[in-house]
């Protein structure tokens, strides 16, 4: 079985930040890839697709990625581990493990409705606890050598979901559930630095932060953690299907610039 995830180290001096990229796995494991509609699965369109390669520059910062192997139809690494909701205002919330896509097509060949408990538990112990675990340890070691460090939680999203809501996403959403993943200084910080691009910026609407930024956000131990959604065309083609240089490069510097900002700041 391969890894449930890879690690790209930090190229230069450490510094107290860790990425994460959950979504953009997509590799499905050989016992289950028989069960997927082929079409669906050749190309899992929910991947936060490219996000791993459009943030591959912080290696040079000093910063550490973990990104996922495995697509998150096999198993969503953002979602609570009890399935308990994120959110309650009405919007589809695809579930730990998903039987359909954003927009309710079935993934599976036999059109399943729910995934039997068992294989929940099977694939929870197999792909989600190994990545949490990776994260928590590497945390870990962050915060002994630094005495606090920053969880930083990579996502994207389609432009348009009507399932989640009718309008356009802004180009940038910053997550913190609402202050309580972060402390205002840092939460402050990245807001403005993200504010400094030409791009338009969210704070908690329509995401406020997964379970990874809730589950590992605790500033009262100086172990902070922000999730930063954005939307695909900001660094892909107007399809949203290929990555897109002129747009990625654009996106970079800015990006490079919150994390310049947050490295002061830490």
């Amino acid at each position: 079985m391969n890894q449930p995830f890879r690690i790209i180290p930090a190229k230069n001096s450490e510094v107290p930040i860790l990425l994460s990229v959950p979504h953009c796995g997509t590799a499905f494991p050989e016992e289950l890839i028989e069960q997927y509609k082929p079409v669906l699965a050749l190309s899992p369109d929910d991947t936060d697709w490219f996000v791993d390669t459009l943030y591959d520059f912080v290696s040079e910062m000093g910063i550490t990625m973990i990104a996922a192997h495995y697509s998150r139809w096999v198993i969503d690494l953002n979602r609570d581990p009890q399935s308990k909701p994120l959110y309650t205002d009405g919007r589809i919330i695809t579930a730990l493990c998903p039987t359909t896509t954003f927009v309710g097509e079935s993934l599976y060949l036999d059109d399943r409705k729910e995934i039997d408990p068992e294989e929940i538990r099977r694939r929870v112990k197999l792909y989600y606890d190994p990545y949490h675990a990776k994260i928590e340890s590497m945390l870990a070691e962050l915060k002994n050598k630094f005495g606090k460090v920053l969880l930083w939680d990579c996502h994207s999203i389609r432009q348009v979901v009507p399932t989640i809501q009718k309008e356009k996403f802004p180009d940038l959403i910053l997550g913190d559930a609402d202050g309580t993943s972060a402390s205002a200084k840092l939460i402050e910080t990245t807001f403005n630095a993200l504010k400094q691009g030409s791009y338009s910026v969210n704070h908690n609407h329509p995401f406020k932060g997964g379970y990874i930024t809730r589950h590992f956000g605790q500033p009262n131990e100086n172990q902070h953690a922000l999730q930063l959604e954005m939307t695909k065309v900001n660094y892909m083609n107007d399809a949203e299907k290929q990555y897109d240089k002129e747009r990625s490069t654009k996106m970079r510097k800015v990006l490079r610039s919150v994390f310049e900002n947050l490295i002061e700041q830490l």
